[in-house]
């Protein structure tokens, strides 16, 4: 751990859905001086998430789904998003896997991670490690659509990567784990943009 912090109490708020403390802590500025604040993080795990992309077409395949935050803040609920999922105990890559042929119904191949990134460190724990996965539209094992336990009502959604980029321009895709997997797409495999 780092000797410019120093946890001084941690209170958890609340343990439900996922655990929100607050921490109270001194930090060492860059001037020598100690100060104390307090702060409050949501820890819900670490995730993956994947692009999958058709290589031969430049076709992507997304998901839609219902996101009550979004929801809450006012706006359109039904997002446009990769596939994405929580370790729950796995390997990242494995996780992803196992979420990919849930929400999607492929089985990628070809998986290469691109980078790992906190979303919203500000607030949140959660480390999400990005994947590319090629598929093609013949290799569908299921329906996917997730897991009905859990709530989950998936739609697969597929459409050209330059497509899928364009929405981002538009508004229709506002997730920031989908948006820098298109643009790592659009950079890493520009091949992809027919």
């Amino acid at each position: 751990m780092d000797e410019r912090v120093r946890i001084l109490e941690t209170q958890t708020l609340s343990d439900d859905w996922a655990t929100l403390n607050k921490v109270t802590f001194a930090l060492q500025r860059r001037d020598g001086t100690w100060q104390t604040m307090s702060r409050e993080s949501y820890d819900r795990g670490h995730a993956a998430a994947m692009l999958l992309l058709d290589p031969a077409t430049g076709t992507v395949a997304l998901t839609r789904q219902f996101r009550y935050p979004v929801y809450a803040s006012g706006d359109p609920a039904w997002l446009i998003e990769v596939c994405a999922g929580l370790l729950d105990g796995e390997q990242p890559v494995e996780a992803i896997m196992r979420e990919a042929l849930e929400e999607t119904g492929y089985r990628p191949t070809a998986v290469e991670h691109a980078f790992d990134a906190y979303m919203s460190p500000g607030s949140v724990t959660e480390k999400l490690s990005h994947f590319i996965g090629h598929y093609t539209s013949g290799q569908r094992e299921t329906t996917g659509g997730g897991l009905h336990d859990e709530g989950e009502d998936i739609e697969v959604l597929e459409l050209p990567l330059k497509q899928a980029l364009a929405m981002i321009k538009t508004g229709e895709i506002v997730d920031a784990k989908t948006i820098a997997l298109l643009y790592w797409a659009a950079l890493n495999r520009p091949e992809a943009l027919k």
